[in-house]
């Protein structure tokens, strides 16, 4: 499918924009779209090195871009890439928490490490960055727009994969808590559950090998994966102005599959749980 341009080439002018998560994979994709369409965009992540390419890519098109390296489960070195990134952008009026991480298991051998991890970074790392960026709008008396990438099973859970249920729920509530208490600094926060969009990354860990990625789509009504400029364009009109009214919402773009087949990765119940923990164990990535 071709992409469709529906948006001015300065819809975002005025907007800086703070993504986790931006060097790879949908942040990338988020990064580079806002880019273009006049948004000063910092990104933030672990690994100097997609962070920097990612960066490149926004100013050989003509955008704004900077990038700092940090671990956003330390509330500190949040506090430390958003003062890096004001340095050279400018204050930051927008923020998207996209960074996350996930896993197949059964959830009885889940060690509390696994667990820890997941949820430190979706929902500790989430409410850490749009702790620090809340805090400087208001102390500023400035606007601005939050948002957050869940999944579509943070509304109903989903087996499997337990510390990312638990943690992407615990980001839509946040999303919708603070929608009310911040609307009176004129903030909005909303939230994107994704479907499948394919990547280098989760999705390649959670879908490899044909088989599954034919099971995949035939749990999606639209019978095809989702296309990275779909959501972008997305994201670009819920952060732009015009959706000022828009807030507190969870924006499903799955093909309709939520709606189809329920929680996401429930198939694996069906089959024999020695198989499928041997099959998920197989899923995990090589360190």
């Amino acid at each position: 499918m071709e992409p469709f341009e529906p948006f001015r080439k300065d819809l975002l002018s005025g907007k800086t924009t703070i993504i986790t998560g931006g060097g790879t994979g949908l942040g990338r994709s988020m990064a580079l779209r806002m880019a273009a369409l006049g948004a000063k965009v910092g990104i933030v992540g672990r690994r100097p090195a997609p962070l920097e390419e990612t960066v490149a890519a926004m100013r050989k098109t003509g955008g704004q871009g900077a990038f700092a390296p940090a671990d956003i489960r330390e509330p500190e070195a949040v506090a430390r890439a958003v003062d890096a990134l004001e340095s050279e952008l400018g204050p930051a009026n927008q923020l998207i928490n996209n960074a996350a991480g996930n896993f197949l298991a059964a959830s009885e051998d889940l060690s509390p490490n696994a667990f820890n991890s997941v949820v430190q970074i979706v929902l500790y790392g989430s409410f850490h960055c749009t702790r620090e960026l809340g805090r400087r709008l208001i102390e500023r008396q400035q606007t601005g727009e939050i948002l957050s990438i869940v999944t579509s099973y943070a509304q109903t859970g989903s087996a499997f994969v337990l510390p990312s249920a638990v943690a992407k729920a615990g980001v839509l509530a946040m999303t919708r808590s603070l929608a009310v208490e911040w609307a009176a600094y004129g903030i909005r926060l909303n939230a994107v559950a994704p479907g499948p969009f394919p990547t280098e990354g989760a999705f390649s860990r959670l879908m490899p090998g044909s088989e599954m990625e034919k099971q995949a789509r035939r749990r999606i009504p639209s019978r095809r994966f989702g296309e990275h400029w779909e959501l972008t364009n997305l994201v670009a009109y819920l952060m732009s102005d015009a959706s000022p009214y828009q807030t507190g919402d969870l924006v499903t773009i799955d093909g309709a599959e939520a709606l189809f087949s329920g929680q996401q990765f429930a198939g694996f119940a069906h089959l024999d749980r020695a198989a499928a923990k041997e099959l998920m164990a197989s899923l995990k990535p090589k360190r």
